[in-house]
């Protein structure tokens, strides 16, 4: 009976600060969170921009210009984000265009920037002899 008496202290320890590590790292883990949630504005600046290539760009020249465009990420601050695709609508309305590209920025002073920005002028270069047609689309996201 007495050795129960010396371990039951022992527990009791033990357990609160079990409980005390799991309130601390929950605590953690909201700041975490709060803390991205303020990194990200409610709205943001969304550079959408749509091509078509040449009958004459093979698949290679294609991958090699979306592979430039995705690098420009990596060579101009203010690029929050970029993702691309290739058209899937089965409506038809597409006009001819065929990859989606969309840059993210959190303000138009960083899309103002990279616009004349010497890495997009680059990547121009290297889109210029296998763009077909091209329209750019910028908005401000509305939640």
């Amino acid at each position: 009976m007495k050795k129960i008496l010396y371990f039951l202290p022992l527990v009791l320890a033990l357990s609160c600060a079990e409980k005390g590590e799991k309130h601390i790292e929950k605590e953690i883990t909201e700041e975490i969170h709060e803390d991205t949630m303020a990194a990200k504005p409610d709205s943001v600046l969304r550079h959408n921009v749509f091509f078509s290539f040449k009958e004459t760009s093979s698949q290679e020249d294609i991958q090699s210009v979306i592979d430039a465009f995705r690098n420009l990420q990596n060579e101009i601050d203010g690029i929050e984000a970029f993702e691309y695709g290739v058209n899937s609508s089965p409506e038809g309305l597409n006009q001819g265009l065929t990859h989606a590209f969309t840059l993210t920025f959190y303000s138009n002073e960083a899309r103002d920037a990279y616009l004349p920005h010497p890495a997009h002028k680059a990547f121009g270069a290297i889109l210029g002899p296998h763009l077909d047609k091209v329209t750019v689309i910028d908005y401000w996201s509305r939640p």
